[in-house]
């Protein structure tokens, strides 16, 4: 996903597709002409939470979304935390729930929206209260919730056969 910005951040001047010499060879990037500025486009990190809780997957359906989908526990890495600092805030916002233990499961490519993805296994406890954010949730058995093939899909996946389950795809071809 590119983001066509229009302007220099610094002076002003307009951006243009210009080619430079980089480490890897010439590489055309938005660039001022002007100043030197360029624009890098690099992927943003975001968070995501497989959440265990009383024994079972969490899975939340965003109140912006039209669908029915639900999905993992995600945000945003805000400057100066850690990723682990960042997910057990997350969970904690978007839930209320305490993360009492957190392990890395992997990180993932989601280019469609130019983000890679960080994300961790929580244990989390308390009782489930619902950001704004968020439109419901649902609890899942591991062996009975279904990935989608995308994003954080591939880290539940991932997750699911750590803990020997074979993970089950959602056919988005397929009609429900």
């Amino acid at each position: 996903m590119r983001h066509e910005f229009k302007f220099c951040p610094n002076c002003a001047h307009p951006l243009a597709w210009l080619a430079q010499v980089e480490d890897g060879g010439p590489k055309a990037r938005l660039r001022c002409a002007a100043c030197g500025y360029t624009h890098w486009n690099n992927p943003t990190p975001v968070l995501a939470a497989v959440v265990e809780y009383q024994g079972h997957v969490l899975l939340a359906r965003n109140a912006a979304w039209s669908g029915r989908a639900f999905a993992l526990i995600t945000g945003f890495m805000e400057a100066g935390e850690t990723a682990q600092a960042g997910i057990a805030r997350e969970v904690k916002e978007e839930t209320d729930l305490d993360v009492t233990a957190l392990d890395l499961i992997g990180v993932y490519d989601f280019q469609r929206m130019n983000q890679v993805i960080i994300a961790f296994h929580v244990v989390a406890e308390g009782e489930v209260r619902l950001s704004p954010e968020l439109a419901e949730y649902k609890l899942y058995r591991p062996e009975a919730v279904k990935c989608w093939p995308a994003g954080t899909g591939y880290a539940l996946a991932d997750w699911l056969r750590s803990r020997g389950h074979e993970p089950q795809f959602i056919d988005f071809q397929k009609p429900a």
